[in-house]
């Protein structure tokens, strides 16, 4: 079993930094030249923060998951080489 973990380079932070900020400049642009009133880009607001927040929060419970079921794995893992080591023996 490897225990190599990628890691991701700097470059690539800063590319998803800088598209993360793109994205809600241009989502606050458009909220903002909308012609509707004050409480419908309210609305198109929040609705844009809410969607950034549980894009996040999923994000978050899937890489939570991914890791928990490698922990689980490598225990399975070892739990296997105990019993094989003692059938072996």
């Amino acid at each position: 079993m490897s225990n190599f973990t990628s890691k991701p380079s700097n470059a690539w932070n800063l590319f998803t930094y800088f598209n993360f900020a793109v994205a809600a400049l241009m989502m606050a642009g458009g909220i903002w030249s909308l012609e509707a009133s004050f409480s419908a880009k309210g609305y198109y607001a929040m609705a844009a923060l809410m969607l950034v927040y549980s894009t996040a929060s999923i994000t978050k419970a899937v890489r939570d998951q991914e890791e928990n079921n490698r922990i689980y794995n490598k225990i399975e893992d070892a739990k296997t080489e105990r019993l094989l080591a003692e059938v072996s023996a």
